[in-house]
């Protein structure tokens, strides 16, 4: 493992963050755990960063590959007509709770919002757009430019005028310790006076994630998404809800984040869990709004018959074995159980279903309780915006078994670090 290591630091870029103090190579999965090339294994409570939503090595989608690599076919562009593409965007459409809607696929969520964000200004015919602080959208120019995590921004140039509004972190800031209500009208009070202070002529869109992922899955209270779009409204504003993370049944309440708030997007993008692994990502928005992108464009390989061979298999399976009530039940289980832990480095569990934040007090705490888990067989990932999260996302298959194995292993390394 040294040699590799030393021949990743040879060729990647230094910015480019590997986990670990000893860095692993993951050589096999199956279900919802993986094995490293010294032959160790881990239950893996972080699934690629959220992406592998329905494990490793699951039949359903290996077969469904199968049959399309079979066929010799792995590419043709989208000049062509792609029955896997087709079929694909006709269920997301329809799963989407957007009213006529038309779907682009991406290959990843970072394109996604690119996007997004591109059918939002062409429509608006405005470069000027509204962002919340603490969230994160990607690693081009524009969405690292609608990215409210300084440790994230890689450049200050960009294609937008942005306006912030007040993240959903409920710990620090001006709405510390608010109750819902009033967080509400705060939000409310903040967007008014953003709209009337820092943004000229019209403004395109407001681009939010229902739960911010690598802000360290904080959230605002349900009904933000409707209390802001409600101003929203009264200025033609576009509303893009960022589902890359909380999509596909994940949160348990609701098939998309943004179901919670009472509220229907104009744009809603995702990634990461359609394709269990492979580059699959999109918006999905009404008719009227899409269309109005002049010239022509595509993806190369964005939905190519490999990926939406994929997705249509993931999609399945998510809705069959109805794996969202699966996350409420099984995330149940993680969340009762972590808030019941007695630990002075807690100050704060957080999530929904399958997609759940440990605040811990220190970076250091956080860095200690990461390691032990790894060394105990558990993996888990950590962000947020000083680094004080360990963040867990789950397989969405996740039994209960596999969950209480590792809440036992997590509360070791909690109170092991006290």
């Amino acid at each position: 493992m040294d040699e590799l290591l030393s021949r990743h630091r040879g060729v990647m870029p230094s910015w480019m963050p590997i986990y670990y103090e000893q860095p692993i190579e993951i050589v096999t999965g199956k279900g919802s755990r993986v094995t490293d090339s010294n032959g160790k294994s881990y239950l893996d409570f972080f699934a690629g960063v959220l992406t592998n939503s329905l494990g490793y090595d699951l039949p359903e989608v290996r077969e469904a590959v199968e049959r399309q690599l079979r066929t010799g076919i792995v590419h043709t562009s989208t000049l062509y007509l792609i029955r896997q593409q087709v079929e694909l965007a006709e269920k997301i459409a329809r799963r989407s709770g957007i009213p006529d809607a038309r779907v682009f696929f991406t290959n990843s969520g970072t394109e996604a919002n690119e996007a997004a964000l591109q059918v939002a200004t062409n429509a608006r015919r405005s470069s000027t757009v509204l962002a919340v602080r603490n969230g994160y959208h990607g690693r081009t120019a524009a969405t690292i430019a609608v990215t409210g995590i300084r440790a994230w921004s890689a450049s200050a140039l960009s294609p937008f005028n942005v306006s912030y509004l007040h993240s959903g972190d409920r710990l620090r800031g001006l709405f510390k310790g608010m109750s819902d209500e009033r967080y509400l009208e705060a939000a409310v009070e903040d967007l008014r006076e953003v709209l009337a202070t820092t943004t000229a002529g019209a403004v395109a869109c407001l681009i939010v994630e229902p739960i911010q992922g690598v802000g360290g899955f904080t959230r605002g209270p349900d009904g933000l998404l409707a209390a802001w779009k409600e101003v929203l409204d009264e200025h033609g504003i576009l509303l893009i809800s960022d589902e890359v993370q909380t999509g596909w049944g994940r949160t348990g309440e609701h098939f998309w984040g943004y179901q919670a708030h009472g509220v229907t997007p104009d744009l809603l993008t995702f990634a990461k869990g359609i394709g269990n692994g492979f580059a699959l990502a999109g918006v999905v928005g009404r008719a009227e709004v899409i269309e109005q992108v002049e010239g022509t464009s595509f993806s190369t390989f964005g939905g190519n018959p490999v990926a939406t061979a994929a997705g249509n298999a993931v999609l399945d399976y998510i809705v069959d074995h109805d794996l969202q009530a699966n996350a409420a039940r099984v995330g149940g289980i993680l969340l009762d159980g972590l808030r019941a832990v007695d630990s002075p480095i807690v100050v704060e569990v957080r999530g929904k279903g399958l997609m759940i934040g440990i605040e811990l007090t220190s970076v250091a705490k956080t860095g200690a309780v990461f390691e032990s888990c790894k060394r105990d067989g558990l993996l888990v990932g950590k962000g947020g915006l000083y680094g004080t999260t360990i963040r867990m996302g789950p397989p969405l298959n996740l039994t209960e078994e596999e969950a209480r194995e590792g809440l036992e292993i997590l509360t070791s390394a909690l109170h092991e670090h006290a």
